[in-house]
């Protein structure tokens, strides 16, 4: 049985903010690319039953504009965690494994260069060491999320 994984960049975030960084809030547009992507994750059939999601504001307020804007009636299991938003590639991938066998699509909505770089190591963009705000990969997986490394799927930039 397959599995996927959608592997996103929160989406863009103000310029600077008196609370640090862990409480930077999404600016406009920011709003406006998480509907896209909700929007765009919906048109192509995606429906995450569950997600991984950085603690941090932005990438809090980056999933609900994704949610909202999927539609979908169905709410995924959200973990907002701490420890993806200080995750380097190997932890963040070590999280991904240890995810319920029974999810079939797992949203993680995370950090550069943390998530750039696990999107590259499966998409097989050895170069590409950053995504733009609110960039998706998605990767089809032959295994169970125990065995998810890169090369054990094929995986695709969605924007």
């Amino acid at each position: 049985m397959s599995r996927t994984l959608l592997l996103m960049r929160h989406a863009r975030a103000e310029a600077g903010h008196g609370g640090g960084d862990f409480d930077r809030a999404l600016d406009d547009t920011g709003r406006r690319q998480a509907e896209e992507v909700g929007r765009l994750l919906a048109a192509r059939g995606y429906a995450p039953d569950h997600v991984l999601c950085s603690a941090a504001l932005r990438t809090r307020q980056t999933l609900d504009g994704v949610l909202g804007a999927m539609g979908t009636d169905a709410a995924p299991e959200v973990d907002y965690s701490e420890a993806v938003y200080s995750a380097g590639t190997d932890s963040l991938l070590e999280l991904v494994n240890y995810v319920d066998p029974d999810v079939r699509t797992l949203l993680v909505v995370a950090h550069n260069p943390t998530v750039a770089q696990l999107a590259a190591a499966f998409v097989g963009h050895g170069a590409l060491v950053s995504f733009a705000p609110a960039t998706v990969a998605a990767v089809e997986l032959d295994v169970e999320w125990l065995y998810a490394a890169p090369g054990t799927g094929e995986g695709t930039l969605l924007n």
